[in-house]
């Protein structure tokens, strides 16, 4: 958390808001955030405008003319605007003031996220972006694309969660995924059968939930300070003990691959 919509709705937002704006100076107070040095990622940054924001998979792109800055949010990260003299929180550790007299600052309680600027015509050849697999909502992933992915005894779950495979889906959508598609999130890959059921249902999950917003489990709200609202949807994810909305059987929690995984035993036997 934040995933692949959670992301999209930051993007949303700061496009909204940040879009045009210069940077002035950039404040860091924790350095391991940041790939180089502080000075030196404080020396690029100062005086580039932001021509817009992106989304690859769950990480957020500041564009910036001849460079990209690369953005991932981890656990629980955020971004607040806030007036240019607004002193920084115990959790915000990296500030972007610009020349308009506003200011973004990064929060993150467990501070996990990262910052790395790349040259623009590199940034989708070099890490971290490099090895991510299609964007789910495109035209890139097919169930073909899919299927090179099915083989092998790796849990289904897992493999979903391998980004190589499709960018962006995490922990909540995976079991909303396979319980869309009917599918135990312990089957082996090489036992899955319909690719395209399961493609069907990555692209319409994604979809529903970037149309909701995200959604707002534990701490996430946008940029705008506005939850998600998928978490209204969800059918399996945090519903342990509860009634499967389908056939009333009651939802099971589980551990793929140490992540807690939520299904219905009866709708996604196999």
């Amino acid at each position: 958390m934040p995933e692949l919509p959670e992301v999209d709705s930051v993007k949303t937002s700061l496009n909204e808001l940040i879009s045009g704006k210069t940077i002035e100076s950039v404040t860091v107070r924790y350095a391991p955030m940041i790939e180089g040095t502080p000075a030196a990622f404080q020396n690029a940054l100062r005086g580039k405008t932001i021509e817009s924001f992106s989304r690859r998979g769950k990480y957020l792109l500041w564009h910036l003319g001849n460079k990209t800055l690369v953005s991932h949010l981890r656990m629980e990260g955020k971004y607040y605007l806030k007036d240019a003299g607004a002193p920084m929180d115990a959790h915000e550790h990296v500030a972007f003031v610009f020349e308009d007299g506003k200011a973004l600052h990064y929060h993150d309680v467990r501070k996990f996220g990262t910052f790395a600027l790349r040259d623009h015509a590199e940034v989708y050849t070099t890490p971290p972006l490099d090895k991510l697999g299609p964007e789910p909502l495109s035209d890139a992933f097919t169930p073909e694309t899919l299927r090179t992915w099915l083989k092998g005894e790796r849990a289904i779950k897992t493999v979903l969660l391998d980004q190589r495979t499709v960018a962006g889906i995490g922990n909540i959508y995976a079991d909303e995924i396979l319980f869309c598609a009917g599918i135990h999130p312990k089957t082996k890959a090489r036992r899955i059968q319909d690719a395209d059921k399961l493609a069907r249902c990555i692209k319409d999950i994604l979809q529903k939930a970037v149309h909701d917003g995200g959604a707002s489990i534990r701490s996430y709200k946008n940029t705008l300070g506005v939850s998600g609202r998928f978490q209204l949807h969800l059918s399996v994810h945090t519903k342990e003990g509860e009634p499967c909305c389908f056939c009333r059987s009651a939802i099971v929690k589980t551990k793929v691959g140490g992540r807690g995984t939520y299904y219905c035993p009866r709708c996604q036997k196999h």
